[in-house]
């Protein structure tokens, strides 16, 4: 540790600042002052979930009380903090994980990482998969649920870093189930388009709408491939969209034409 932060400090007049990231467990005054001695501004925790008994089936080896605590030692100190929450565990459920995102707003840091589970082969995980043991989330639910993740913590002002895993060959090759997509966040954005659309809709006879968008949320609105106007299409929609730069980048308002 001390040789990586030797090695960053001459940087930090440089740039903005140092993000690091480690397990709540290993957090403790001791190291938050010598992360302060090397410039380190930012400080994520590994917390994954907020409930133990996901936890400990995940051989996660902390306790949500130690996000809790070091989560206030790292803000006591002055460090930006910066939360990771791992959807779709084993053991988990939506419940559960909507639960953790409560949790982690109480919380009130300044970033997020949402990472829905991915299997990976020859690990315990894979094994409880292939025997039926651990059923994941589906691509379409870990979608629905990521999609409402999103609104909860924009509602809070906190900002989601990352969502969903960077590509890799390896991530593909050596992976089970189907619930990773490279593009795991559009379709989570184009989701959250599709379900205010139905919403709004739901109690309205007419199928003919005027759509009214922030004109940089247009390729969300659309839906990867335009999947979202060929789902409504199909269901007998007819759709003119305008642009309103005044509204939030996941906010419709709708027209009804007669």
């Amino acid at each position: 540790m001390l040789e990586l932060l030797t090695s960053a400090k001459p940087f930090t007049e440089v740039f903005k600042g140092i993000r690091i990231s480690t397990r709540p467990d290993c957090i403790d005054d001791e190291v938050l002052t010598l992360l302060k001695e090397y410039g380190i501004t930012s400080i994520e925790l590994g917390a994954q979930s907020m409930d133990n008994s996901v936890l400990e089936l995940n051989n996660r080896g902390h306790k949500a009380e130690d996000v809790v605590n070091a989560s206030k030692r790292i803000k006591e100190f002055g460090f930006s903090l910066g939360l990771q929450m791992m959807t779709g565990l084993y053991g988990s459920d939506f419940d559960k994980d909507i639960k953790t995102a409560e949790r982690f707003i109480a919380l009130k840091p300044d970033t997020v990482r949402i990472y829905p589970t991915v299997i990976m082969k020859n690990t315990d995980l894979a094994d409880f998969y292939n025997s039926g043991k651990f059923v994941p989330y589906t691509l379409d639910e870990s979608v629905e649920l990521c999609s409402r993740l999103i609104l909860m913590f924009e509602r809070e002002g906190i900002s989601i870093i990352r969502l969903g895993l960077h590509y890799s060959d390896s991530l593909v090759d050596d992976s089970l189930g189907d619930n990773y997509h490279p593009a795991f966040k559009e379709l989570c954005e184009s989701k959250i388009f599709y379900n205010s659309f139905i919403e709004q809709t739901s109690n309205l006879s007419s199928k003919k709408f005027d759509v009214f968008i922030n004109q940089r949320s247009l390729s969300k609105f659309l839906g990867q491939k335009k999947n979202n106007i060929k789902k409504l299409n199909a269901l007998g929609y007819e759709l003119t969209v305008n642009f309103d730069n005044e509204l939030s980048k996941y906010e419709l308002k709708l027209g009804e034409v007669r």
